[in-house]
């Protein structure tokens, strides 16, 4: 079986294709708290974004299912991002990733403490 044929079938491979893109799973993280508008996520983030790259990262989510775009029509604009209902359910695998970061985290700490 080939990675195409997996997508769709195998959860793995599938999380995977859907999650794609370098701050993905950040941006989930921060719409995990309630919508958000595009600025304030482009602040938020931790490191200097484009604003197309914010904009690319948010539309594919978005394609994907997991992000909610709402556009309140008005002028100046404004357009909010928030989780849609499968979106929301990626909260418990936040959680894991944050247990697993923090353990790791700790296990890099104790390593560098070994080197000294």
């Amino acid at each position: 079986m080939t990675k195409k044929t997996l997508f769709g079938k195998c959860p793995y491979v599938t999380s995977q294709k859907v999650l794609t893109g370098k701050w993905s799973i950040y941006i989930l993280y921060l719409l995990s708290d309630g919508p958000i508008r595009f600025n304030e996520l482009q602040r938020r983030l931790p490191e200097n974004m484009t604003h197309a790259t914010l904009s690319k990262q948010l539309k594919v989510l978005e394609r994907e299912g997991l992000v909610l775009r709402r556009d309140y029509g008005e002028i100046p604009p404004k357009v909010e991002y928030g989780l849609s209902e499968i979106g929301k359910k990626f909260g418990s695998v936040l959680d894991a990733l944050e247990a697993w970061g923090n353990e790791y985290i700790t296990y890099l700490s104790r390593k560098e403490n070994e080197k000294k």
